[in-house]
């Protein structure tokens, strides 16, 4: 059992937007990141990491990346590139593509090709018109399922999983099973620290029996 501390609460209500942010960030850990990769309707390639982002149901298979726009209501490439398209591919990062996938949080312009900068090596997706990265351990083809509007500057954009790639040293075709170790995916922490995905243990969940004769064990001491 846990030691109880002492807790502080903060009140929402209360906050600034920024103070929100950092104690989010600071908590929700580790948080997976997607590099994204969309392509323009005239046929631009552009790609961005997001670290609000999640898989949330797997039939249908639904991923959710949050993406936040532009103050003044622009909205920022990948959003723009798949409200035009409704194509994404979502790549999970290893720990040895994170500084290219930081180039790619770089700011550049829309005439910038974030992936040559960051020197990624990409093919044509396949069930979507968005490149895929070759140095991503897995991506997931994604054709847009709906979009949640969050203000005027910020939207939740779900996507329909399509078709899923994995390293094949990473992966058993047989019986689906996914090698987490070789995949070596890096998490989101607060501020500018990330997480390695290496440290690893198995927690099996007891069922009814087992807990209440653990009790009954307890009971007897």
């Amino acid at each position: 059992m846990g030691e109880i501390k002492e807790h502080t609460r903060f009140d929402f209500a209360k906050l600034t937007e920024r103070q929100k942010y950092k104690l989010l960030i600071g908590t929700v850990i580790p948080r997976p990141i997607a590099l994204v990769t969309t392509m323009s309707r005239e046929r631009e390639p552009n790609a961005g990491p997001f670290s609000f982002f999640n898989v949330l149901t797997h039939e249908p298979a639904i991923v959710a990346i949050c993406v936040e726009n532009y103050a003044d209501m622009r909205f920022k490439d990948t959003a723009k590139n798949i409200r035009e398209t409704g194509e994404f591919t979502v790549h999970i990062c290893d720990d040895a593509m994170v500084e290219q996938m930081e180039i790619c949080a770089i700011k550049f312009g829309p005439d910038v090709n974030e992936l040559e900068q960051a020197g990624l090596h990409t093919v044509p997706g396949e069930a979507v018109r968005s490149p895929r990265i070759l140095e991503a351990p897995a991506a997931l083809e994604c054709r847009r399922y709906m979009t949640l509007e969050l203000g005027s500057a910020r939207e939740i954009i779900l996507g329909q999983v399509v078709g899923l790639y994995v390293r094949s040293d990473a992966v058993n075709p047989a019986d689906h099973h996914i090698d987490q170790i070789k995949m070596d995916a890096v998490g989101r922490m607060g501020g500018h620290t990330y997480a390695h995905t290496r440290d690893q243990f198995d927690v099996v969940t007891p069922t009814p029996a087992d807990s209440f004769a653990r009790g009954t064990q307890q009971g007897t001491k």
